[in-house]
């Protein structure tokens, strides 16, 4: 018999380690995952085996009683797979200088994408600077929250599930047919029950000034033309200061208006700011988060044409580290119910 060498020896035994460790870090996430959260099996609409049969739900974190038809089924609201991009030059035919985007950019790449398209997918599945996100916007929270889509090192489309939880929109990947909720990222039911999809940083901008900030970004347009009436806006007055969330069975703010807006900073949950705050200071400083406003972007949410709707200004949030380096932080600017609904126990800070 031929003799081994010893350094093939120790790379086998290397490599059967990490298979080891591999499997005992995964049996111990499934274990934790088991023990700590998942609920006993709980009855529920057989019509949900139908459409999605991919979907283990016998898996969840949430009680069912939560969860509430939005009205269109499955990819009734039918998230973008095949986003088409045109320059700034082009894109200024047809955005208004003050229209709400999404402003992305990833390892160099600059893209943006317009609420009055979204707000009619809510769901833009894209590969940029090589990194696949999902691109969300949920009008019923004016949640606008970026995903990087890989889990377990596997990168997976999203749709969206015509479901809603806590009034917020809940997506389902292509994959395993997992519902996640779109606030925090998490899977609540399914194969992927428990992890969270990493956020990436965005703001919700201008579209005047993302052009200021990447001359040379790529603006998404429409797929298809007449597929829906873009910059139009179905959710008239939603965000009135009067308004009331619609199919949310929670609890409201106190001390302050349902659908007045907050911004909710990544690792410092546990106190939201309102937005009326920052725009009277101009710039917020927090330890080391630091939040500005300034004028010039309508809300998507408030008249019927989007480019009509009144100025809700634009919010930075921003790391400042103690050389005085910035770093765009990852932020949701959402209503004050929201806040309320997911996060116990937090302030807003008025």
């Amino acid at each position: 018999m031929q003799d081994v060498p010893l350094t093939f020896i120790r790379k086998l035994s290397l490599a059967a380690v990490a298979a080891v460790t591999l499997t005992l870090l995964t049996t111990l996430w499934n274990g934790i995952a088991s023990a700590q959260t998942l609920l006993p099996a709980q009855d529920y609409p057989r019509s949900w085996d139908r459409e999605f049969p991919l979907g283990d739900f016998s898996r969840s974190i949430v009680d069912y009683d939560e969860i509430l038809s939005g009205g269109p089924p499955r990819d009734g609201i039918p998230a973008i797979d095949a986003p088409k991009f045109v320059s700034i030059a082009e894109a200024a035919e047809r955005y208004a200088p003050t229209e709400p985007v999404i402003g992305l950019e990833v390892n160099g790449e600059a893209r943006a994408y317009p609420l009055q398209v979204l707000t009619w997918h809510e769901i833009a599945n894209d590969v940029i600077g090589g990194v696949p996100v999902a691109v969300t916007y949920c009008p019923l929270c004016n949640a606008a929250i970026v995903f990087d889509t890989r889990v377990n090192g596997t990168a997976h489309s999203f749709g969206v599930s015509g479901r809603l939880r806590k009034s917020d929109m809940i997506m389902y990947d292509r994959q395993t047919e997992s519902w996640w909720q779109q606030f925090s990222g998490e899977a609540l039911v399914g194969d992927h029950v428990g992890r969270r999809l990493t956020k990436l940083p965005s703001r919700i901008e201008s579209f005047k000034r993302f052009t200021q900030r990447f001359p040379e970004g790529r603006v998404l347009v429409p797929t298809r033309e007449g597929q829906r009436p873009y910059g139009r806006n179905p959710y008239r007055s939603y965000d009135a200061e009067n308004g009331r969330p619609f199919l949310y069975q929670g609890d409201l703010p106190e001390g302050i208006p349902p659908m007045a807006r907050v911004i909710i900073v990544e690792g410092y949950e546990d106190r939201a700011y309102a937005m009326s705050l920052i725009a009277e200071r101009g710039t917020l400083r927090d330890g080391s988060i630091e939040l500005s406003w300034t004028t010039g972007q309508n809300s998507a949410l408030d008249t019927s044409t989007i480019a009509e709707g009144r100025d809700v200004g634009n919010i930075v949030v921003q790391t400042v580290d103690a050389s005085g380096t910035r770093l765009d932080a990852v932020h949701d600017v959402t209503f004050a119910f929201v806040y309320t609904a997911f996060i116990d126990g937090g302030t807003i800070v008025q």
